[in-house]
């Protein structure tokens, strides 16, 4: 079995193990769906350990829709960023 220091251990995976730019820019892209998602989560939890109220499901409600409206968002950026092999016909 080989010994390894804790600093090879923490510097073993250092330089390619970072997210590069395109990465980070796709988390930028996705960061409004994933606070959505959040929020309509949140909407969720909150509602378990008690029957929803009227205000709990239009929140809820609320929250859906804009989890939808961010998904819409991103497939349109996605589909606008997109171009098939070979080019436009």
């Amino acid at each position: 079995m080989d010994d390894i220091t804790v600093a090879e251990a923490l510097t073993a995976f250092e330089p390619w193990l970072e997210p590069t730019d395109a990465e980070l820019d796709a988390i930028d892209a996705e960061m409004p769906l994933i606070m959505a998602e959040g929020d309509l989560l949140e909407a969720r939890i909150a509602t378990l350990d008690r029957t929803p109220s009227e205000l709990d499901a239009r929140r809820i409600r609320r929250a859906r829709r804009r989890v939808l409206a961010a998904r819409r968002e991103l497939a349109n950026l996605s589909a606008a960023v997109f171009v098939p092999p070979g080019g436009a016909a």
